[in-house]
């Protein structure tokens, strides 16, 4: 919901077409990093993005599971996309009992049900 309008507008309003995405590193690094800009501001602001409110879950910090500042945001979405080229990311979720991932163990966040 978030990162397919800032795709489709690198893509073929700014770079005009997907040849020219794939081969610019630079618009894909932009894109990942608006992407990340505004999770981190819907996290920041009400600890839930679009998906996450549509599930009925919200982000939170681990100890007092009050919502995260913009800058802890933006560390676990760097943690997640990090973790998640490395392919190991999501793996401590199989294993623990409380179900959180790499990311969520480096940033001390924890998703849960409002």
């Amino acid at each position: 919901m978030i990162n397919m309008p800032i795709l489709y507008f690198a893509v073929y309003i700014v770079l005009g077409g997907r040849d020219e995405f794939l081969n610019n590193q630079l618009a894909i690094f932009i894109c990942t990093l608006a992407f990340g800009v505004i999770l981190s501001i819907f996290f920041a602001t009400a600890g839930q993005s679009p998906g996450y409110k549509a599930y009925g879950i919200r982000l939170a910090d681990m100890q007092t599971k009050k919502k995260l500042g913009f800058f802890r945001a933006m560390w676990r979405f760097v943690c997640f996309v990090i973790f998640g080229a490395l392919l190991i990311g999501f793996l401590p979720a199989f294993f623990r009992d409380d179900k959180r991932c790499l990311h969520d163990i480096f940033s001390d966040t924890a998703c849960y049900e409002v």
